[in-house]
Parts: structure tokens; C-alpha cells; sequence
């Protein structure tokens, strides 16, 4: 299901899936529209459709483990860029307490570099719990070309 702003909330752009690896096509073309509707460049629209899908992937196969449950993902323009908020109702996991891989070890064995790649797409990522359970995830992005892409 995908909605468009309100009056309550204007630019908000939202969708929701059930927690299923073959729907994380549908998150990755909702948030490459969202974004070039919002006004992003291209660096800006890779790096949130990869943080996206990074951390939906997350949620799939980690926080919920082959149970059913609900992914929402939220895009709205902020003041200099583009928020993402992405709730659910899985265990409860904080990615921001997760230190950077050893970038050594880790080209040996896939896996293991979600949030690192997250960190690396966006300009900032914080977690909270979700009140009733779950994880509220926001991620926010310039919309031009950061320094260090540069």
C-alpha cells in the first residue's frame, strides 16, 4: 500500500509490505520514485534506495526470522534533504550500536555489512524502540552530492 501526503503531514510519502524478501522490489522502486519526486539527484537516489534495501533486508531476514510482520517505510523532504523513517514490529535491534567492520575480514565471507553500508550511503542514522514493540529506524540524506563522494 503506498500513500501520498496529507495535510496533516505535506511531501510525506509512505509504504507498507509484509516482511517478505519478494517484496523488497516494491520498497526499492517506491523509494526511487519518492526520491526523484522529492527533488534528488542521482548519488542522492542510489544511497537511499541501497540504505533502504539494506535495512529492510535486515529486518527480513534478522529481526523478524521468518515471521510474518510489517515493514513501513516513510520518505519526506526535511530542510536540506530527504528523511527516511522505516518502522516495524520485530525484535528489537539498535544498528547504531553495531561498530565498523574490519573491511579485511569481511571481503572473505558475504554478509555482514549492512550497516556499514547504510552508515556509508546517509548522512545520519538513528534508532528507537517502538512503543508496543518493534523499531522505528530514520536515516536522512543531502540531496546533492556530499563532500566525501566528491
Amino acid at each position: 500500500m503506498i500513500e501520498t501526503g496529507s495535510a496533516a503531514a505535506p511531501g510525506v510519502r509512505t509504504i507498507e509490505i509484509e516482511a517478505r524478501l519478494d517484496r523488497l522490489a516494491e520498497v526499492r522502486a517506491f523509494v526511487r520514485s519518492s526520491c526523484a519526486e522529492l527533488g534528488a539527484d542521482d548519488d542522492c537516489v542510489v544511497d537511499l534506495v541501497q540504505a533502504v534495501d539494506e535495512a529492510a533486508t535486515n529486518i527480513v531476514t534478522h529481526g523478524y526470522a521468518g515471521r510474518v510482520g510489517p515493514i513501513q517505510v516513510a520518505l519526506a523532504p526535511s530542510a536540506d534533504g530527504i528523511r527516511v523513517v522505516i518502522r516495524d514490529r520485530a525484535r528489537a535491534f539498535d544498528p547504531t550500536t553495531i561498530g565498523e567492520p574490519d573491511l579485511q575480514s569481511a571481503r572473505l565471507r558475504p554478509g555482514g555489512m549492512g550497516v556499514h553500508l547504510i552508515r556509508a550511503a546517509t548522512d545520519s542514522m538513528t534508532h528507537d524502540d517502538r512503543p508496543g514493540g518493534g523499531n522505528v529506524l530514520t536515516l536522512m540524506r543531502t540531496l546533492g552530492r556530499r563532500e566525501e563522494e566528491d
